[in-house]
């Protein structure tokens, strides 16, 4: 394991200016790169391996199970053979608490080893992992293990004849195909739940990032989680992926990812057995700020840049579109250009790392490509908009402002996922809203205003599935998450609904008779 405690000077980067390189790490001994199927790893059938890249240097970190549909099938056949004996699904609500609260502890002594893999795998800086990732892995799986004894039936208001009782039952098999953004806490978000409620799970995690989730599937054997009932297949997209969307014995598949691959998941269920699905798609999130704003302008840039460029911008719900009240934009432009360059873009294992690289190459050259299109319909580039670091091998860029920005770009348009913002300024608050609301997609959105009456009024105006006031958020786990139009479809994370989107309902009718 890399020494992420000593200086980046030990670690062999010399610093030029005020620059920061990457550097080649080395994973923890404890890596897995098999497939994890009924309680074991295991190579994929036909033997084959994908290259895991590092984003940081280019460089191969490892090579993992390619799994296809032999794979997947065998992945089913054992979740599904653990449903049906009851191991999991026939314990105790009370039982699958205590087994889910000593993963989430397992998590937490591992935490780590976990983060530093994640850093490694997904090219995120060390300290994110440390204080954000990993610790709302370990706090989600709680709140779920929390939450599997605390959710109750309902009995229906009938007559003195019959008795009406209307409960959940798990929904069986669950698939879940996960994003590489934030690959160990979106898998919690799916995990926690589908678990908590009974289910057995077979997990895709993306071929970018697959590394946190085949070591916490491990970890999950140590807790006391049945032998089948959480299986890892590694693999590409349109192989694994496929193979496990149009699977006839899965009963649900949660995709978290593009609204383009979200949309090819609604024909798998609609071409297999009409598995229910979940989706948490993509956003073009709107940061709204309004003229009454303009005594606190540099407080509002530090959150617009939270918004906006946290996690490199690689975020469905970032605020990748800040509209502005022309009064202050220029105001905010210069304090959000200043925000920004002061962020130290480059190596993730160093703890003053703001921005990372972006997840791989293709990634990099999209962005550059949306940033130039922007160029060439008119928009400013205040910050960024350039490739750093190129010797290196890594993909970087800084964050990016771009002003000038009108509706009708390209830029405000689509999702550019990266460290990428589009000032756009705007007159009236009827303006603001139909700016928001202009885009095809509807996941968050964040108001700024010292008006409580204009907070509310905008909030309820909005089309998204969260609106923050005052301050980027995505709420908690108490709060479900999702979107609206082409950012969500069939239910939401988070929240006691999505443990509720794992079950099915059932009405038992019992008709009394007099003896």
């Amino acid at each position: 394991m890399c020494n992420l405690g000593a200086s980046v000077q030990e670690l062999g980067w010399q610093p030029k200016s005020d620059e920061r390189h990457p550097v080649s790490l080395t994973l923890p001994k404890t890596i897995r790169t098999q497939a994890y199927i009924d309680g074991a790893f295991v190579d994929a059938a036909n033997g084959e391996t994908f290259d895991s890249l590092a984003p940081a240097t280019g460089e191969v970190i490892t090579r993992i199970a390619a799994c296809t549909d032999v794979d997947v099938d065998k992945a089913v056949a054992s979740a599904r053979a653990a449903f049906e004996s009851g191991s999991w699904s026939g314990k105790s609500p009370a039982d699958r608490k205590v087994i889910l609260l000593k993963l989430a502890d397992l998590i937490e002594e591992n935490a780590e080893e976990l983060a530093v893999t994640e850093s490694i795998d997904a090219g995120k800086p060390i300290t994110e992992c440390r204080t954000f990732d990993i610790p709302d892995v370990v706090n989600t799986m709680r709140w779920y293990a929390e939450a599997a004894d605390k959710v109750f039936g309902k009995i229906s208001p009938t007559g003195p004849d019959s008795l009406g009782m209307i409960v959940r039952e798990p929904i069986g098999v669950v698939g879940a195909v996960l994003p590489w953004n934030f690959p160990a806490a979106m898998l919690a978000w799916k995990l926690g739940p589908a678990l908590a409620a009974g289910n057995s799970i077979i997990v895709k995690p993306a071929e970018l990032s697959s590394l946190t989730t085949l070591r916490i599937a491990e970890l999950a054997t140590q807790a006391g989680v049945p032998d089948g009932v959480f299986n890892v297949v590694t693999g590409l997209g349109h192989i694994a992926g496929k193979a496990l969307g149009l699977h006839m014995d899965v009963d649900l598949i949660a995709f978290t990812g593009s609204t383009e691959v979200g949309r090819i998941f609604l024909t798998y269920s609609a071409q297999s057995n009409m598995k229910e699905i979940v989706l948490e798609m993509g956003g073009k999130s709107p940061q709204i700020v309004m003229a009454d704003c303009a005594n606190k302008i540099d407080t509002i840039a530090e959150e617009l840049a939270v918004g906006s460029f946290w996690n490199s911008g690689q975020n469905c719900s970032a605020g990748s579109r800040i509209l502005v009240h022309n009064s202050i934009r220029s105001e905010i432009v210069a304090a959000l250009t200043k925000v920004a360059k002061s962020r130290i873009v480059g190596d993730p294992s160093d703890p003053d790392t703001a921005l990372g690289p972006v997840i791989e190459e293709a990634a990099l050259d999209r962005i550059l490509d949306y940033v130039n299109g922007a160029k060439a319909q008119g928009a400013q580039v205040a910050c960024g908009g350039e490739r750093l670091f190129e010797e290196t091998g890594g993909w970087f860029v800084g964050p990016t402002i771009l002003n000038g920005v009108t509706p009708s770009m390209t830029v405000a348009k689509e999702e550019i996922f990266g460290p990428v913002v589009s000032v756009i300024g705007f007159d009236t608050e009827e303006d603001a809203i139909t700016i928001a609301n202009g885009t095809e997609y509807g996941l968050a959105a964040v108001i700024y205003t010292d008006e409580l009456e204009t907070a509310i009024r905008m909030a309820r105006a909005v089309r998204a599935g969260t609106v923050a006031i005052n301050g980027y958020s995505e709420g908690d786990i108490s709060t479900p998450f999702g979107g609206y139009k082409l950012s969500g479809f069939g239910g939401r994370d988070n929240g006691i609904e999505a443990l509720e989107q794992y079950t099915e309902l059932k009405t038992i009718w019992i008709t009394l008779r007099n003896s």
